[in-house]
C-alpha cells in the first residue's frame, strides 16, 4: 500500500528536516514517529505535551493511523502516548500530533529528531447498529472487569 504524506515546513528553515515516519526493521509493524519541534520541551513528572509531528498524511477509506507508545521510552522514562493509542482518520488532513505525557519521576527533554511514538496503519470497518431488546447467551455473559481473576488457569 503506498498513501501520500506532507512535510510541515517549520519556522526554523536554517534546521533540516527531520525523518518522516519509517520502519527500524524488517519485521517492525509500527512506524517511528520523530518530534518536530524548534526548541526542547521539558515534560516535567505529569506533564503532557502536544508534540508536533512535521507530516500530514492521507490514508485511504477504510484505514486509520494507530498512534502508539514506544516501549523504550516507557520502560527507561516513564513517557507515554496519553490518548494511546490515538486515531488518525483516513479523512483527517492536519498535522499528525502526539500527546506524550512524563509519568516518570525525573524531568524528561524532548528534542527535535527524538523518536517519540511509533505509528501503526490499521484497516477497520464500520458497523451499523441494529437495535433489538436482547443479546445473543455466551458463558461469559455480562462478566467484565477482573471477572476471571488473576491467577492463571492450570
Amino acid at each position: 500500500m503506498t498513501a501520500p504524506i506532507v512535510r510541515i515546513s517549520r519556522t526554523h528553515p536554517e534546521m533540516p528536516d527531520i525523518p518522516l515516519p519509517s520502519y527500524a526493521t524488517p519485521g517492525s509493524a509500527g512506524m517511528d514517529v520523530c518530534a518536530s519541534l524548534g526548541e526542547p520541551v521539558v515534560l516535567q513528572p505529569g506533564d503532557r505535551a502536544l508534540i508536533p509531528s512535521g507530516f500530514s498524511i492521507e490514508l485511504p477509506v477504510g484505514y486509520e493511523a494507530q498512534v502508539r507508545p514506544r516501549s523504550g521510552l516507557a520502560i527507561k522514562n516513564g513517557i507515554g502516548v496519553l490518548n494511546g493509542p490515538g486515531t488518525i482518520d483516513s479523512d483527517y488532513r492536519g498535522e499528525v500530533k502526539v500527546i506524550l505525557v512524563n509519568q516518570g519521576q525525573d524531568p524528561f527533554t524532548v528534542r527535535r529528531g527524538d523518536r517519540i511514538a511509533q505509528m501503526v496503519i490499521c484497516r477497520y470497518e464500520r458497523v451499523a447498529w441494529e437495535e433489538t431488546t436482547s443479546l445473543g447467551e455466551t458463558d461469559r455473559g455480562s462478566g467484565g472487569f477482573g471477572h476471571t481473576g488473576i491467577q492463571a488457569k492450570p
